[in-house]
Order: structure tokens, then sequence, then C-alpha cells
């Protein structure tokens, strides 16, 4: 038996065969053309590259959704990216092959954005490599990876985007992978597949190859390769009494989410994309407590338009079948980028335009959705957010933009519903000022992840950084304390939409402090239902 460990993603236990994924990178060639004829070579296998990833797309918008199919989606944008083909054309111009100049350039450009501060940046070599190897590759005529039938725990080095929305999610038991962080893709496909996963593991590919049985502990980050009598019994324990508790939060299936002593509170699901209301609804969720709109407008060469937003909307108002519906208007900005509404770059963009500064310096881009929203009220239960509220005039001009979107719709002759105009309580300046901004809005709902990061004033992207971002710092719990009594006092609600909002460690606190509404990721929802109705507060 030999045993390791890695970053724990996602728990669960899992035993089953290994299968470990083994990129497929063709020979580089030993003779090669002029570089007219390389050049060539290397445009039609981007051409190739861009219909594989086109099909990959809209396998990955079925089966996955709008958000994960996005990934493939930056890739296909990253094919026109100029720094990257000027870099190729110009080793072809000095006699290198087109596979090798392909290959080269992109490990070039995948390591300067690797060595970047910016941790979204950093993501982006990811993507850079996977594109750079596809093109590489058709210009090898490399072969691709067949996985065999049957159930199995998916071993590699790192998984690629492209590589993670290919795979057969209805067989994978697990996910162990030496590379990768807690915001890799291979961390969000575990969790999008509730499946158990290890990151940063010390396993040898070559052991995993050769072992009969790999056995995954996603509680402890620990892995197996033939584990013994003994310890196989222990994990076989330990995965029956997971899945019995999975089992029995059924139970709660249909309950309202109500304390023992009366108190009640909305459990809601963050979603990304209409495709996530069904997984809400699945998952039992009261509502949606943020849509985060902003995926809308992410992986694309050009703004949405108002009847795509509209459409959209619809959808998840229809989907949630009268349960409300809170959407927070576009949060670009900070780590969420788009090239084509050329906003500029800043040194600090967490501090920069970003939220609703963009849409009120930008009405061309919030006024559609805005339109979108409120014809979309008349087919569910909508409210609107606004994000990165600082200031009471910044709410009051956003406000007057509504009420001048809804006169300009009831005048077109549509029919509206209700919606409530609220705004998320991200900044320290916005917690502070509270009790103002409580006169204002119709509701309040907290990002703990901003909040915590500016309260802190620590990066909650740097990885080097963990210890000093503390969630539960007594900065932190203050604000909100203040944030809940000022909503109370103004006769509006008050919910919790970060990820503070699915820690067990803080129900009882949030509800005593008087938050009505918790949202987070569907799964957690039966979870944190049962703690609330065996709560005694």
């Amino acid at each position: 038996m030999k045993i390791g460990s890695g970053l724990p993603v996602y728990r669960g236990v899992a035993i089953g065969p290994a299968v470990v994924y083994r990129k497929a990178t063709g020979e580089l060639p030993e003779k090669w053309d002029a570089p007219e004829q390389e050049q060539e070579k290397f445009d039609k296998a981007c051409v190739e590259a861009r219909e594989q990833l086109s099909r990959l797309y809209e396998q990955a918008k079925q089966t996955l959704g709008e958000e994960q199919a996005a990934i493939i989606e930056v890739q296909m944008l990253m094919l026109d990216d100029l720094d990257y083909l000027e870099a190729v054309q110009e080793e072809i111009s000095t006699g290198s092959s087109a596979a090798a100049a392909a290959r080269q350039c992109g490990e070039s450009l995948a390591m300067m954005f690797a060595s970047l501060d910016d941790e979204y940046m950093k993501a982006r070599a990811a993507d850079i490599r996977d594109v750079s190897q596809r093109v590489s590759g058709i210009l090898c005529g490399g072969g691709e990876f067949r996985l065999p039938q049957g159930n199995f725990i998916l071993v590699a080095e790192d998984l690629a985007p492209s590589e993670t929305i290919q795979l057969p999610r209805e067989r994978i038991l697990a996910i162990v992978t030496q590379k990768g962080s807690s915001s890799s893709h291979t961390a969000i496909l575990a969790r999008t597949l509730n499946i158990p996963s290890i990151v940063q593991a010390d396993i040898e590919l070559d052991d995993a190859e050769n072992c009969l049985v790999l056995a995954v502990d996603g509680f402890l980050g620990q892995w197996y390769a033939d584990p013994d009598v003994d310890t196989l019994a222990a994990l076989q324990v330990k995965q029956s009494e997971a899945a019995a508790k999975r089992a029995a939060l059924e139970a709660y299936r249909g309950k309202k989410s109500i304390t023992k002593s009366g108190k009640q509170v909305l459990l809601c699901a963050n979603i990304g994309c209409p495709a996530d209301a069904e997984a809400a609804i699945a998952a039992d969720a009261e509502g949606v407590g943020l849509m985060r709109s902003e995926f809308l407008y992410l992986g694309r060469s050009d703004l949405p338009t108002e009847e795509e937003l509209f459409a959209a909307y619809r959808q998840v108002a229809e989907t949630m079948q009268g349960r409300p519906v809170v959407i927070r208007t576009l949060d670009i900005g900070a780590d969420k980028q788009v090239d084509y509404m050329n906003l500029p770059r800043e040194e600090n963009p967490a501090l920069g335009l970003r939220g609703l500064r963009i849409c009120l310096e930008r009405e061309d881009i919030f006024r559609p959705q805005l339109r979108a929203i409120y014809r979309a009220s008349a087919y569910g239960c909508l409210s609107v957010m606004f994000p990165m509220v600082a200031s009471v005039w910044e709410l009051r001009r956003a406000k007057a933009i509504c009420g001048e979107i809804r006169r300009e719709l009831i005048a077109q002759g549509y029919q509206l519903g209700e919606v409530p105009i609220g705004i998320m309580i991200e900044t320290p300046a916005a917690a502070v000022i509270a009790d103002s901004l409580a006169l204002e809005a119709d509701f309040f709902s907290v990002g703990t992840n901003d909040l915590t990061q500016y309260t802190l004033a620590v990066d909650r992207q740097n990885a080097g950084l963990g210890e000093f971002y503390d969630p539960y710092h007594p900065a932190v719990m203050a604000l909100l304390a203040q944030i809940a009594k000022s909503a109370k006092a103004a006769g509006i609600w008050a919910g919790i939409c970060g990820e503070l909002g699915a820690d067990p460690k803080l129900t009882e606190t949030f509800i005593q402090m008087g938050y009505a509404e918790l949202s987070m990721a569907p799964g957690r929802i039966l979870e944190l239902r049962k703690l609330v109705c065996e709560s005694e507060v």
C-alpha cells in the first residue's frame, strides 16, 4: 500500500480503478518546409482548432451550461490573440517548423502569465497552454486520449479546461491531480459533479497506473494505492456513512427552513446561468439569492443584446416557478475582464472601474440589461441588485435610471411585475453607512468575500495570503452585525450571498443577527436546512 496526500477540494470517499490521463502530444517533425508553407500550415491548423473548439463549446453548453462552456469560448478568442500569432509568425520566419513555433510560443506566453501576481491572469496560463498544444497537436498529427469503459478514478498531472469539459462526467468517481488549486478548472469540475477530489497530490502517475485499486478521501485530502484490508474497510465505512448522511438529508426536502424557536430563513441558490436554475430547483432551493449575470457577458466577442438578456432572465424566472430571484447587474471588472468593452487597464482593478461604477459610466451597457430585467419581471418574482455600492448618491442615480426604464416600458405597452431594488454590501463604506442606504434600498445582500477582502486589505485571490484572509475576523463580524441591525431598523430584509452563507459554523450567528436569507451553491441547501431546523435560536 502506498499513501499520499494533497489539497482537498471536494468532500467524499471514492474507491475504484485508476485511469491515468496522459496528454497526447505528437512528435515534432524532423523535417519541414519553407517559412511560407509552414505559415500556411499554421493558419490552417488554427482554423481546424477553432472548429474543434466550436464543437466542444456546443457540447459543453448542452451538458454543463453556459458558465462552464465560457471556458472554451475564451480559448476560441485566444486563437485571435495578436501577441501569440505574431510571435509564432516571427518564429516561423526564422526557420522554425509551424508545430515547434506553436508549442514554444504558447509555452513562453503561458510562463509569462504564470509569473504575474494577479491570480486571474495566472489562471489564463492554463488556457494558453491548452490552445497552443491543440494547434501543435493538429500540426503533429497527434491522436486524442481514449478513456476506457466503466467507472473510474481519474488521475492526471493536471487537466486543461477543454479536457475537463470532454470527460465522461457520469463515470468519474473522483479526481486526483498533481497540480491545480482550489480555484482551478479541476476543482470547478469536481464541485459541478459533486465528486471527491484532491489537487496538488504527491502521487506518481506510474504508481496510479500500476495499482489495482485506488482510494480517495476527499475529507482529509488523502489517497491510497492498493490499500490494505483494514484501510479499505475503514474507508468503506466512511463512504457508507457519507452516503447515509446525504440520503438522510432528503427528509428535509420540501420543508421550510425554520428554527425550533420559530425563526424562518430562506435558503437560496447562487447561480450563473439559466441552466443553473434547474440545479437550484433540483436542490430544493427556496429561491435564487444571487444570479451572477456577468456570465452572460463573458466568453463573447460583443455585448449581449437586450433580447438575449431578456430570454435568459425569463428562462430563470419561469424555471423558478414563482420563487424569488435576485439578479445582480453587471459586475465586470477586477478579476472578470472582457476585451470588447475596451475598459482602461488599471494597476489595481479591484479598486477601479467595476460593478455599478461601470454601469453608471456606461449607460449604453446598463440600460439594455435593466430593460431585459424589467421585461422578464412579468414572468416571475424578480428583484434587481446593484454591486459595489459605496455611496448613497450611487444608489439614487441607479434608482433614477430604473424609474426611467420602467416608465419607458409601460409606455411601450409592456406588462411588468414589481421589481424590488437592492444592493450588495461589499465595501466597508457601505457597511458603515448601512443605516442611510437602508432608507433607499428595498433589501441588502452581503457579499462576504469582497467585504472581507476590503475590510482586511487582503487580496482574496492571492493564495500566499491565506492565513491573513480571515472571514471570521472580529472587524468583519462587527460589520455584519451592523448591516443586519440597520436593515431591521429600516424595515427591510438582509441576506448573505458570499461564501459565508454556506458556512455551518455561522448559520446560527447569522440568524441571531437577523439575516433573513442565506444564498449558496445548490448542493449545500439541504445540509444547511437540516442545521436550521435543528437549531434552538
